[in-house]
């Protein structure tokens, strides 16, 4: 049978060069010199580090500039909150989202099933897998969850026929 995998997965190579252009242009901007401004990656999360929480938010609003240029959806952004970290010194953890909670994969599976289309909705791990009997039923559904779910970045991807 005809299926696809909903899912919701950054593209890391693109996060990271999104963070790499953001720590260039803060090292250079005459507003940031002589302070602790910076931004680093590891894995899956990313600190941006400043003086203030204007200078984070400032630091921020780079970061956010970068990733949109590269076509990366904000979306997948988890923002902590802003620590102290001694002195007057401040920190913020952002979380890259990877793969489907299981509440929203939940909410999706329930949204696939009272639209009274012909397809059945399971979750697998941290994606779901829609089933249905023919491609054109699957291309509806696809439709469906990008016009209903607005607050995840959704991507489709392994579809089979």
């Amino acid at each position: 049978m005809p299926s696809f995998d909903v899912v919701c997965e950054a593209d890391m190579v693109e996060v990271k060069n999104a963070v790499e252009n953001s720590s260039k242009e803060i090292e250079t901007r005459f507003d940031f010199k002589g302070t602790s401004a910076k931004v680093e990656q590891k894995d899956k999360e990313i600190t941006l580090f400043g003086d203030s929480d204007f200078q984070i938010s400032q630091v921020k609003d780079v970061l956010l500039n970068k990733m949109t240029k590269r076509k990366v959806d904000v979306r997948f952004l988890d923002e902590g909150k802003i620590e102290k970290i001694g002195g007057d010194k401040v920190k913020q953890v952002i979380k890259v989202r990877n793969g489907i909670e299981s509440d929203d994969a939940k909410k999706i599976t329930k949204l696939v099933k009272e639209s009274k289309m012909k397809v059945q909705a399971s979750i697998q791990g941290e994606s779901v897998r829609v089933t249905g009997k023919d491609r054109d039923v699957l291309q509806e559904a696809i439709a469906m969850l990008r016009k209903d779910v607005q607050d995840l970045p959704l991507a489709f991807n392994n579809f089979r026929d």
